[in-house]
């Protein structure tokens, strides 16, 4: 799967997301609304951790899909 496919079956993924990053609010996944970049600086916010490490975690999660 793709990023872009990602931003189009969002609202399908939604729970998988909750369940892989829990500290992830609601509204932040209203704010991420499937957009590849802003769910990398949203678990940078919640989680404190690296731009790359963020990246890989979510092309990881992608790529599972």
């Amino acid at each position: 799967m793709h990023a872009d496919e990602l931003k189009g079956k969002w609202t399908q993924f939604v729970g998988e997301v909750k369940r892989r990053w829990g500290k992830l609010t609601d509204d932040d996944l209203a704010v991420v609304a499937g957009d590849r970049d802003k769910l990398v600086g949203r678990l940078q916010e919640r989680y404190g951790v690296e731009k790359d490490d963020a990246e890989r975690e979510v092309n990881d999660f992608i790529e599972k899909l």
